[in-house]
């Protein structure tokens, strides 16, 4: 596995999210038919120039560099690919290297007409262009940027000064909707602790990971076995461990709806164009789930939960949306957790599968709201819980998504086991010496399975040119809990 330096996380996708994740779904029937296309790229221009909704796909492997420009407030200034590459970029001063892909070959302007005298040369950037590019040098979450000024020309290409910029000034009125999968072999893996497996599996009968682990297509597994703290004075054979496996199939999901702009309420920026966000937005994650994991013997628990990460994944993926590549930034953290009250004793496993969608969506009425939805079927495999006392334990996953290296919807799906233990001892010695006390014992047990999504959708949304949210928007908590086993004692 590819390694890459710890990502900073926002506290929660989502991986046992997961992903952490979105009501805007896509239209798989759209998605499918882009999967279809031998050239996405030749495709997604075709529809650039047309009336009809710009189609989202994940970018071919030949649009890994891929970069599309646009000229706000210019005649035929609309969003076009472009032979233009981001040579580098320095994320602290905000300045880039632009290049045509073949030194001294000239390109088209993006406006597909010679470059008006005294701003560009052609086969060059200007002042006013807006680039989109897939990752690049300095940029590994991809970059979205305005040019401010045109600094010079170097040995590698034309440095200019950058400025950060809003998707809606390269998709204008343009209609964008689509549900793209992850390719699961494109996660960097961070474990953080020793015995941890990742598994994946994809078309062209392609598998990594330990002999035996059975992985559907598109889906990441990740398998944990670790011990846990044992409660104080708890005998040795009640050695405290959890162990599983979390599947994850995930999936992106991205929705832009133009038209909001009027000549009435669109506003002038300061490049001379005119934009005023869109009318709608989504941006989620979402997928299939299967876990199993068992908990045994009796956790040194705590009433806080403690969490405990065990794998940190990462990936980059490009959607092509139109000409435009639409860098997808998502993390993965899988975690287990437990509480208690460290008395109880059990040995339990389940069986979890479902699916699962977390986001946010705009409007232009309600602005920016929540979306949560999961539904999950499980079965207990084994079930047994003795002495009095209480526990419960978590295999989730924590998922951030956002676009271009900006956090939008952090998603948490933690589904869980819960048990407890209730029971009284009595004791009845009659009047007179040496007489035998009678003693009575009676209590209940029961076990639980259920799960809990939680999330925030984070300020950096208003990177789609909605209105900058004030404050970071919780996506609530989905709740459902249903009971595996119980007994009396």
């Amino acid at each position: 596995m590819r390694k890459r330096p710890s990502r900073a996380l926002v506290p929660a996708l989502a991986a046992s999210a997961l992903l952490l994740a979105a009501g805007c779904s896509a239209d798989p029937g759209q998605s499918s038919a882009a999967a279809r296309t031998p050239d996405a790229g030749a495709s997604a221009i075709a529809t650039a120039n047309s009336d009809q909704p710009l189609a989202v796909a994940a970018a071919p492997a030949a649009a890994a560099t891929s970069t599309a420009v646009a000229r706000p407030g210019t005649a035929g200034g609309k969003a076009r690919k472009t032979s233009l590459k981001v040579k580098s970029y320095d994320s602290h001063t905000r300045r880039a290297v632009i290049s045509a892909v073949s030194k001294g070959t000239s390109s088209p302007s993006p406006t597909g007409s010679p470059t008006p005298a005294g701003t560009a040369t052609p086969g060059r950037t200007a002042v006013g262009d807006v680039i989109a590019s897939a990752p690049a040098p300095g940029a590994p979450d991809g970059l979205l940027a305005k040019v401010t000024k045109v600094i010079g020309e170097t040995a590698d290409g034309t440095e200019v000064q950058t400025a950060p910029t809003t998707l809606d000034t390269l998709l204008g009125d343009d209609d964008a909707k689509g549900t793209v999968p992850v390719d699961p072999a494109s996660f960097d893996v961070e474990r953080l602790l020793p015995d941890v497996k990742v598994s994946w599996a994809k078309t062209g009968d392609i598998h990594s990971g330990p002999e035996g682990a059975k992985v559907p297509l598109g889906s990441l597994r990740v398998d944990v076995a670790t011990k846990v703290a044992t409660a104080e004075g708890a005998p040795a054979s009640a050695d405290a461990s959890v162990s599983g496996f979390v599947q994850v199939k995930p999936q992106v999901d991205f929705s832009y709806g133009g038209g909001a702009s009027t000549a009435s309420t669109a506003s002038t920026a300061s490049n001379g164009s005119t934009a005023s966000g869109p009318g709608a937005a989504y941006l989620g994650v979402s997928g299939d789930w299967t876990s199993q994991w068992a908990l045994k013997g009796r956790a040194g628990a705590t009433a806080k939960p403690v969490r405990l990460p065990f794998a940190k994944l990462h990936a980059d993926p490009v959607l092509q949306v139109g000409p435009i590549p639409v860098v997808v930034n998502l993390d993965l953290t899988c975690y287990f957790e437990v509480s208690g009250d460290g008395r109880v004793t059990v040995d339990v496993e389940q069986d979890l599968k479902g699916d699962f969608k977390a986001g946010g969506t705009f409007g232009t009425a309600a602005g920016w709201t929540p979306v949560n939805e999961s539904h999950m079927d499980s079965s207990p495999v084994r079930t047994s819980v003795t002495t009095a006392g209480s526990v419960k334990a978590a295999l989730g996953a924590q998922a951030t998504v956002g676009l271009y290296g900006a956090v939008g919807v952090t998603a948490d799906l933690a589904p869980y086991l819960r048990g407890e233990a209730a029971g009284t001892v009595t004791a009845t010695t009659p009047v007179g010496s040496g007489t035998k006390s009678d003693v009575a014992a009676s209590g209940s047990w029961a076990l639980y399975g259920g799960l809990d999504l939680s999330g925030t959708l984070q300020i950096q949304l208003a990177i789609f040119g909605t209105p900058v949210i004030q404050h970071a928007i919780p996506l609530g908590t989905l709740h459902r809990e249903w009971k595996l086993a119980d007994g009396k004692m």
